[in-house]
C-alpha cells in the first residue's frame, strides 16, 4: 500500500479532499460595510487559495451580537449569505472545498460593535484583560453579562439558522468553533466558567454548550461534514484552564460516536509557543479523522502524518502569504515571507497580491 502523506487524498464521508493541506481560519478584517458583508476582494483571496484540499474559511459570527471585531463577515443576513455564495462558486469552479467556520465572540468584544451598545455576555461576568478592536481603535475590555440559563437555548438556535444559511451559501460543511477564548471556549475552561447551574462545574456541564451547538448544527448537515476546533492550551484571549490535559481528552471523548468530520486541533499556545500537552492523548480520544494545527511546516506535518498522529495539517500564515502553496510544498519552492503590517484590515495589499511560482 502507498504510504500516505500530505499530498494523499482523504475522505470526509462523500467529500474527497485532493490532498491533506488545509488553509486554517484567518481572520482577515475585510468585509464590506455596512453589513459585514462578504465582497469582491474576498472572493478574489478565497480563489487563488483553492488548491487545498480543504478551505475553512475566516470565523464568521452566527448573529450580529455575536462580532467581536470590525469588518468580519457574518453568515446571518441574505446580503453575507449571497456575498458567501459568490466566494463559493468561485472556490468549486477552482475544484475547492470549504467550510465555514461558525463563531460567536462572547466577552471577546465590546458594546461599540453589538446591536444598541449591548453588553458582551459569556459564561460567567469576569472582563478578560486587554482591549477590545472597535472602529474608534482600541478600547478596554468591558465585563461580561453572564448568560442566562433560559437565554442558552436562543444561542443554540443561532447556530442552528448559522447552519442552514451555510447550505444556502454553498458551503461544503461547518466547523463550530470552540477555540481560542470565544463563547464555547468560556464555557469549557474553568478559569472563565464558575456558573453553577447545569453549564457549569464539572465537565459534564461545561461541555453542555457545544454538545447542544453540535447537536443543532446536526440537525441540518451530516456529520461528516461537520468539524469541531479547539485549543487546549492556547492561552490567546487570556482564556485558561486548570487541567487542559484532561479537559480537552473529555471533550475529545465527547465528540465520539457522532460520524464527526474531523476535530481540529490548534496544539500549544499561539502567543508564547509552548507545548505541553500530549496532543496524542487528545487524538487517541477521538474516534474521527484529527487535523493539526499551529506552527506546522512541510517537514513537520509530513512527519505527524506519516507517523499516524494526525490525518491532515491546517497551515494559517504559509497559505497567508503563499496562495499557491500546494504546488509549492510539492516543488519545495520558496516561500513568501507574510507582512504582519497587513494581517488584519485594509484593502489587496497583502491580501490577494503575493506572488504565486508562475
Amino acid at each position: 500500500m502507498k504510504d500516505i502523506d500530505l499530498f494523499s487524498p482523504i475522505t470526509l464521508g462523500d467529500l474527497t479532499l485532493r490532498n491533506r493541506i488545509v488553509m486554517a481560519p484567518l481572520t482577515r478584517n475585510r468585509a464590506a460595510m455596512p453589513g459585514n458583508v462578504p465582497q469582491s476582494m474576498n472572493v478574489t483571496y478565497y480563489a487563488q487559495r483553492s488548491g487545498a484540499g480543504l478551505i475553512i474559511s475566516e470565523a464568521a459570527q452566527v448573529s450580529p451580537d455575536g462580532v467581536g471585531y470590525p469588518e468580519t463577515p457574518g453568515i446571518h443576513s441574505k446580503e453575507q449569505v449571497w456575498g458567501w455564495r459568490v466566494v463559493n462558486d468561485a472556490v468549486h469552479e477552482n475544484g475547492g472545498l470549504m467550510f465555514v467556520q461558525l463563531w460567536y465572540c462572547g466577552r471577546i468584544s465590546h458594546p461599540d460593535l453589538l446591536p444598541e451598545n449591548r453588553q458582551p455576555v459569556s459564561a460567567s461576568a469576569i472582563r478578560p484583560e486587554g482591549d477590545a478592536a472597535t472602529y474608534e481603535g482600541l478600547k478596554p475590555f468591558v465585563e461580561p453579562r453572564a448568560l442566562r440559563t433560559e437565554e442558552i437555548p436562543d444561542i443554540v438556535d443561532q447556530y442552528r439558522q448559522a447552519a442552514i444559511r451555510a447550505q444556502e451559501a454553498g458551503f461544503d460543511g461547518v466547523e463550530v468553533h470552540a477555540a481560542n477564548g470565544y463563547l464555547i471556549d468560556q464555557f469549557l475552561r474553568d478559569g472563565t466558567n464558575r456558573r453553577d447551574d447545569l453549564y457549569g462545574g464539572s465537565l459534564e456541564n461545561r461541555i453542555r454548550l457545544l454538545k447542544e451547538v453540535l447537536s443543532a448544527v446536526l440537525e441540518v448537515w451530516e456529520p461528516e461534514r461537520v468539524g469541531v476546533r479547539i485549543s487546549p492550551e492556547n492561552g490567546f484571549n487570556d482564556i485558561r484552564d486548570s487541567d487542559p490535559q484532561a479537559t480537552f481528552n473529555f471533550v475529545a471523548r465527547a465528540l465520539c460516536g457522532k460520524g464527526l468530520g474531523y476535530l481540529h486541533v490548534v496544539e500549544g499556545d499561539m502567543v508564547g509557543g509552548e507545548r505541553s500537552l500530549d496532543y496524542r492523548q487528545i487524538r487517541d480520544n477521538f474516534d474521527g479523522c484529527y487535523m493539526a494545527n499551529n506552527g506546522y511546516d512541510k517537514a513537520r506535518a509530513q512527519a505527524v502524518i506519516a507517523k499516524g498522529d494526525a490525518d491532515m495539517v491546517s497551515f494559517g500564515q504559509l497559505f497567508l502569504a503563499n496562495p499557491d502553496l500546494v504546488q509549492r510544498f510539492k516543488m519545495d519552492g520558496d516561500l513568501n515571507a507574510p507582512d504582519p503590517d497587513t494581517f488584519y484590515g485594509g484593502n489587496e495589499k497583502g491580501y490577494t497580491d503575493y506572488p504565486t511560482l508562475a
